[in-house]
């Protein structure tokens, strides 16, 4: 028995080290990780392209009235594919290598956007056609269910 430990306190010493100091130093991510999601709330126009292509259902949109529509992103339940970057021609979402996204509080995980929206008169759309988008079938209010019409608190703008 004394023989065994001996020879496994030998194995470990001889052997470079397996394992990686990752709470003490960062460790960067792999390439190719897609990580989590980021809006700039000023570049997005509202369009809603996102939230159609998103397979995951976690971007919700509800129109309040003609003139106020409130995007619900819900980290939570993102894959982090990537379909809502490339949906999105003006820039507004990207998806950066953050992967330490624990956090003990699920508000944290969902960024709320209030936007000021202005329909067509000519096509009753809510936002200037720029994009292949265009060609989707729902035009005007959107009618997903409201999943939470109140502000979040410490929610993102």
């Amino acid at each position: 028995m004394f023989g065994a430990k001996l020879r496994q306190l030998r194995f470990g010493l001889r052997n470079k080290r397996a394992t990686i100091g990752y709470p003490l130093a960062p460790r960067a991510p792999e390439p190719g990780y897609r990580g989590r999601v980021v809006v700039e709330t000023a570049r997005c126009v509202g369009c809603g392209g996102c939230a159609e292509v998103c397979p995951a259902r976690c971007i919700r949109v509800t129109d309040l009235d003609d003139e106020t529509r409130v995007i619900h992103r819900m980290l939570d339940r993102c894959l982090a594919c990537g379909r809502c970057e490339e949906a999105c021609v003006y820039g507004a979402v990207r998806l950066v290598a953050d992967w330490e996204n624990g956090t003990p509080r699920r508000d944290d995980l969902v960024i709320e956007q209030r936007l000021f929206m202005a329909a067509c008169d000519r096509c009753g759309r809510c936002y200037e056609p720029l994009h292949p988008l265009d060609r989707l079938t729902s035009v005007g209010k959107r009618e997903d269910e409201p999943w939470r019409l109140e502000p979040v608190a410490g929610g993102k703008e």
